[in-house]
């Protein structure tokens, strides 16, 4: 009875990983596919530029992912790299200061998510309605803003005694890990630890699973709101300022374009729920990887670059209609099990 006993609660451990887990399991087999697929062609710094290339999307993530479990989202990620990275980009070529650019491009994010976050938290309206307004101003701002000045694009002036230093900086490795890479998994850290052991994650998962509950145990909805946002704003200047360390520039055009999507597919291939209030927000790193390694093996399979959105976008519709369908599947095999 004992043997059978432990059998059955083995099956429930390894039934519980699995369930909590699955992120890793599918980032594993979309890297399996990814090196079978390469095959010889694939090299140690391939790997790793999986993860710089995840730098980026993996912070706007992280953000998307808080938003989202608080029941929200927010579809101005993408436009907040092309107005942050556009005034920061200036504000380097006018002061040729790191640390001051670094400084504006967290500031403007935090303003930016502020913005959103208030329209959202005190004025009630669908985070849908908010971020999907403020998509379309925070971009054409940055488009306006470039015309006046008479240019095409933002470049960094490569003149400038700094520029070598900042530049270089998004070139870095450290034992061949990239620094981008290692700021992406110190931010994993981070953020794991204020969803997980903080009263403000507790908070935000409170928020996401029953909003009356929580304000009846006596959350401050509004004001919790409004901070996700705001966090999601500042990993959107530290995303900004990445970019520019690793390509030099922004186009407000094409900057950020789509990566509202890319942060939402990370987030749902990591396990966080559409629906709010539940998710781990380690799985976003695994999510971001993913996504990252689907976008190399389409790559690698030479198919047209036109037709690269439609299979992303395929990829996101089906990973959100498999989260829906599972847990109905489960609660039928339950019913079954007990009938």
């Amino acid at each position: 009875m004992n043997e059978t006993l432990n059998k059955k609660t083995g099956r429930n451990t390894l039934g519980s990983l699995v369930n909590n887990y699955s992120f890793v399991l599918i980032f594993l087999a979309i890297f399996a596919t990814f090196l079978i697929i390469n095959g010889s062609a694939t090299t140690w710094s391939g790997v790793m530029n999986i993860l710089r290339h995840s730098a980026v999307v993996g912070l706007l993530a992280f953000g998307m992912g808080l938003v989202i479990i608080t029941g929200g989202i927010d579809l101005s990620v993408g436009s907040m790299l092309a107005l942050i990275g556009g005034i920061s980009v200036t504000v380097f070529n006018a002061t040729n200061s790191i640390a001051l650019t670094f400084l504006v491009a967290v500031g403007m994010g935090i303003l930016l998510g502020l913005i959103n976050g208030v329209f959202v938290g005190f004025a009630n309206i669908p985070a849908f309605i908010v971020t999907l307004s403020t998509m379309l101003i925070y971009r054409s701002i940055a488009q306006y803003y470039l015309r006046t000045m008479g240019m095409s694009i933002y470049n960094m002036d490569g003149n400038l005694s700094h520029y070598g230093a900042l530049y270089g900086f998004g070139q870095t490795k450290i034992a061949t890990v990239p620094m981008v890479g290692i700021i992406l998994i110190l931010f994993t850290v981070i953020m794991v630890y204020v969803a997980t052991l903080t009263k403000f994650g507790k908070k935000v998962y409170a928020v996401g699973s029953n909003e009356r509950a929580a304000h009846l145990a006596g959350v401050n909805v509004k004001k919790t709101r409004v901070l996700v946002f705001v966090i999601t704003g500042l990993l959107a200047g530290i995303a900004t300022f990445l970019w520019m360390s690793m390509n030099g520039s922004v186009d407000p055009a094409t900057i950020g374009k789509s990566y509202e999507m890319y942060a939402i597919a990370a987030v749902v291939i990591g396990g966080i729920s559409m629906a709010g209030g539940r998710g781990k927000l380690l799985g976003v790193l695994f999510g971001a990887m993913s996504y990252t390694i689907i976008d190399k093996i389409i790559a690698s399979l030479g198919v047209d670059a036109l037709i690269n959105d439609t299979i992303k976008g395929s990829i996101l519709l089906l990973a959100v209609l498999i989260q829906s369908v599972i847990p109905v599947i489960r609660a039928r095999l339950k019913k079954a099990s007990v009938g």
